[in-house]
Formats: structure tokens, C-alpha cells, sequence
């Protein structure tokens, strides 16, 4: 199991290109189903979420071939079975029911695994296909689901006690495209990457209107074909970087390449009000992030979008614990969340937590300790606390960065970041 050795207080400097989303590559693997045709994707992230679509792509029957970060899936000869050893490792593998169902009019996939950070169940995407005619028996930890009479269009609304579901949405609208007549998606996720999967169906020649907003309507239509798309970049890890630029860069700040600025809004705005320089170029693909001289704390909750990703607190805790002042962070969307305070709290952070909200009193400087990374952004955000920590800070169960950050450690290195990825 790799681990991750971060010697802190080297300042960043230079720039680095942001990888295409994780979560925007994952459905569209999936959505390569809907098709018998050649489906080429471009800048897929090499992360081990990708990894494990494109290994249930093919124990589905399709044929894969990756080269660097594009991948060309044909899907001509598939079944309709996920195993259970790989849907069990990611729970973005539930996205492919709807192709499934689209395609072939049957799925049979596990219930399935990924990060514990609170409860996200599957009675949405389930309510969704349903409403277009699906019947889903559950046994034995399997979701057995057909289409006896095919799937047809209706009016679904899949708000959820949390908000909408982006996966959810995704799965419905992949399984509406090929369903007869016209799908009318409610209180559905408006999230960028939901607009991204939409753009890659409708060049596959899906007819959909409204992604990006709570409303998207589907008209069904009889067939789709190949097409070439290019994932959008990953305003996450665009996000993270942000941070590390803010908590860690020299006097000239760091850049990144191949950003887009819309996506960024909300972390934009909090990085400017704690007190940090955050300048875009012209066409809003790269932005330099410089360290303000008298930081301040801030206020966040978390929404869905266009709120502030819940995905972002955690490397928001790790900036406001080194920020004077007391600074408040409430994730509305996974309460319990906060894995990650605990561990920092080891190395002097000064964090209570109380049902879903952190109060963060900022220190002078955190100190090295062995960490233990719980889940993907919590595994990001112990990596921003030992880049200003004193000391080498030894960051365990690496394998949660790795589900969605391509490559971290040597962007970190690139930058000036002195650390090493040690193999026990």
C-alpha cells in the first residue's frame, strides 16, 4: 500500500495543467454503452475511478483500448451484467443501469461501494428508471431490472432530502434517450458535469435541452452513433490546486492551465474574500493564484451547484486552519463530511466539529504527524496541511487520492513541493 511522505514549507512556484473530471469522465464512459459504434474520448483522467469503468466496460463485453488519455470504446457486443468484484469498488459504477436498460432492455448490477462519507443511497436513480418503466427486483445485493414493456417517457422529479442527485440525473437521462416519447427531468442536478455528459449524447445525436438547469427534457429517439469528445477539465482538482496556491506559493503565486473560469465561480469567490489574488487570463483557461498578505477567515455552506461544492470544504479546512481568526465551514450535503478535522487536529489544527458544521480557529503553523487519509477529498486536503506543516508528514492509505487526483504527486513536485510516494 503506497504512501505519501510531504516535507512542508517549500513555497510553489511555476504551473501545472489541470487533467480532464473524474466526474464527468465516469457517465460517459458509461454512455459509450448506448452505442454499437466507435466512441472516442479525450482527456480521460488516468485515476483509478477510470480504471475501474473502463474494467467494467469491459467485463461487459466492450471493447477498450486506452492510449495516454484518450480511450475508444466499441460496444457492439455487450451483456447485461456489472460483476459484483468491480461495481463494489466505485459507486459511480451504478451509472451504467440506464445505458444498460437503454441498449438491451435488461441489468442486472450490484449494489454498490465507494468512499464512506455519509449515507448516499440509490432510491433515486431506482425512483427515476422506474418511472420510465423499468421493474427492479432486488436480491442476493443485485438490482435485477427490466423492461418488459419497454421504456417510455414521463415526468420524474428527483429532488432528494440533500438536494439533487447528480449520478441520479445522469443515470435517468442516459436511459431516456432511447425511451419512446419525451422524458421531463425536474429538480434535476445542474452540476457541469452533467451539461458535460448531456453535450457528449446530443454529438452522439440524443435530443436534450436544459442541462444546466433543474429542468432538462429528453425526446426519445431510435438509435445513436459514434462520436469524439474531449472531457471537460476538472474544477476539483482545479479547485485544490487553487488552495495549495493560496496556503503554499511563493510571492509569484502559481498558475494553472486548461481551467474553465465559469466552473470555478464559487471557490473564486471564497479565495478573494479570505484575501487571496486570483487573476484569469482573457479566455478564463488559466488562472495564477497568489498568497494575500493578511488573510482572513470566511463562511462557507455547502450547495449544490451553483453553490459551493461540497466536494471543496475539505481544502477549504486545510486553509482556514492556518488563517487568523475563527472561520465556519456547514456541509448541507454530506454532514458528516469532516473525517479529515480529526486527522489535521494531530498536526496542531484547532477544529471543533458539531452535527455537519466546523468551527476552524486559526493557528500559526501546523506540525508534521503520521495521517491517515479516510476518503478521496479528505486524502487532498491532508496533503495541503503538510505542505506548510514543519516537519515530513506521512500521509497513509494513499490508494483515496488516487481514485481522483491524476497524478498529485508529481503536479506537487512540478510546483517546487518537496515529497515522495513511498511503497510499503
Amino acid at each position: 500500500m503506497d504512501k505519501l511522505i510531504v516535507h512542508g514549507g517549500h513555497k510553489l512556484s511555476g504551473s501545472v495543467n489541470i487533467s480532464g473530471a473524474k466526474n464527468a469522465s465516469l457517465p460517459i464512459l458509461a454512455a459509450a454503452l448506448l452505442t454499437e459504434e466507435d466512441v472516442i474520448i479525450r482527456r480521460v483522467p488516468d485515476v483509478s475511478d477510470t480504471n475501474y469503468m473502463i474494467q467494467i466496460l469491459s467485463a461487459l463485453g466492450a471493447e477498450v483500448e486506452r492510449s495516454s488519455g484518450t480511450v475508444r470504446v466499441n460496444a457492439k457486443n455487450i451483456t447485461h451484467e456489472a460483476p459484483y468484484e468491480l461495481v463494489r469498488k466505485m459507486r459511480a459504477s451504478i451509472c451504467v443501469m440506464g445505458p444498460l436498460l437503454a441498449r438491451l432492455g435488461k441489468a442486472r448490477v450490484s449494489l454498490p461501494g465507494g468512499c464512506v462519507i455519509g449515507d448516499r443511497p440509490v432510491d433515486l436513480h431506482l425512483k427515476g428508471l422506474k418511472a420510465i418503466g423499468t421493474e427492479i427486483d432486488m436480491a442476493g445485493g443485485n438490482m435485477d431490472m427490466t423492461t418488459p414493456n419497454g421504456l417510455h417517457g414521463a415526468e420524474v422529479d428527483l429532488r432528494g432530502k440533500n438536494g439533487p442527485t447528480v449520478l441520479g440525473t445522469d443515470n435517468l437521462m442516459m436511459a431516456a434517450v432511447l425511451a419512446k416519447g419525451t422524458t421531463i427531468i425536474e429538480s434535476a442536478a445542474a452540476e457541469p458535469e452533467v451539461v458535460d455528459l448531456a453535450n457528449f449524447l446530443i454529438s452522439m445525436g440524443a435530443k436534450i435541452t436544459g442541462a444546466g438547469s433543474s429542468k432538462i427534457v429528453i425526446e426519445g429517439v431510435e438509435k445513436l452513433h459514434g462520436t469524439e469528445h474531449t472531457i471537460i477539465p476538472d474544477r476539483i482538482e482545479a479547485g485544490t490546486f487553487m488552495v495549495a496556491g493560496a496556503m503554499a506559493a511563493g510571492k509569484e503565486g502559481i498558475t494553472l492551465h486548461r481551467v474553465c473560469k465559469e466552473h470555478l465561480v464559487p471557490v473564486t469567490e471564497k479565495l478573494i474574500e479570505a484575501g487571496h489574488h486570483v487573476k484569469f487570463n482573457d479566455a478564463g483557461s488559466s488562472v495564477t493564484i497568489i498568497p494575500g498578505k493578511h488573510p482572513q477567515g470566511a463562511k462557507i455552506v455547502t450547495a449544490p451547484h451553483p453553490g459551493f461544492p461540497t466536494d471543496m470544504q475539505a481544502q477549504f479546512s486545510s486553509l482556514f486552519a492556518v488563517t487568523k481568526g475563527i472561520s465556519v465551514i456547514k456541509d448541507t450535503i454530506f454532514p458528516q463530511r469532516f473525517m479529515h478535522c480529526a486527522e489535521m487536529s494531530r498536526m496542531g489544527a484547532d477544529i471543533k466539529v458539531d452535527n455537519g458544521t466546523a468551527v476552524i480557529e486559526g493557528v500559526d503553523k501546523l506540525s508534521a504527524a503520521p495521517v491517515m487519509a479516510s476518503d478521496l477529498r479528505a486524502s487532498a486536503a491532508l496533503v495541503l496541511s503538510a505542505l506548510t506543516a514543519e516537519g515530513s508528514t506521512e500521509i497513509n492509505r494513499l490508494y483515496h487520492i488516487d481514485r481522483g487526483y491524476e497524478h498529485i504527486d508529481e503536479k506537487l513536485l512540478t510546483l517546487g513541493a518537496q515529497l515522495e510516494r513511498v511503497r510499503e
